[in-house]
């Protein structure tokens, strides 16, 4: 057995990555119920906007004025209301956002900030992004420096 895991508090770090679709957003109860059992960890939230997404809309919509800064208000507002919303008060929770390429920007991130669990859905919105996603999470899983969660959207079997 490796001396150095210590099998109390196993995460101090835990990444969960979203694309806010509702696989994400069945990944995020994963990451919330892990950050609650390790009393001190910390739970960040990262969403990756694909560059060639940010820069299309800056190109189509350049009559409105701060577009960046719109784009960062919705973004913050999905986030205080689907995620923010449920963490107890106690925890440490952080939101980051991040555009460029989606699984470079992940493994940056949690290789920068000593992450030690990724937490992600396995798909993502449509059926595009889902392979897209799917992905993604592949390039993240073989990777990744650290473990990573991949959750799939378990479905009610219809009776």
């Amino acid at each position: 057995m490796n001396e150095s895991l210590d099998l109390k508090t196993p995460f101090k770090r835990i990444l969960f990555c979203t694309d806010f679709s509702e696989d994400s957003d069945f990944a995020f109860e994963y990451a919330l119920w892990l950050t609650m059992r390790n009393p001190g960890c910390q739970l960040t939230l990262l969403h990756v906007v694909p560059e060639s997404d940010a820069q299309f809309w800056k190109t189509y919509i350049y009559e409105a004025d701060d577009v960046d800064q719109k784009a960062r208000q919705d973004i913050d507002e999905r986030v205080n209301q689907w995620y923010r919303s449920r963490i107890p008060k106690d925890m440490e929770f952080k939101a980051e956002y991040r555009v460029g390429k989606d699984s470079l920007e992940i493994l940056e991130y949690a290789q920068k900030q000593n992450i030690d669990l990724i937490v992600m859905g396995r798909h993502g919105k449509s059926a595009f992004q889902k392979t897209f996603f799917g992905n993604v999470v592949e390039k993240v899983v073989r990777k990744a420096s650290c473990s990573v969660l991949v959750v799939p959207m378990i479905r009610k079997k219809s009776e």
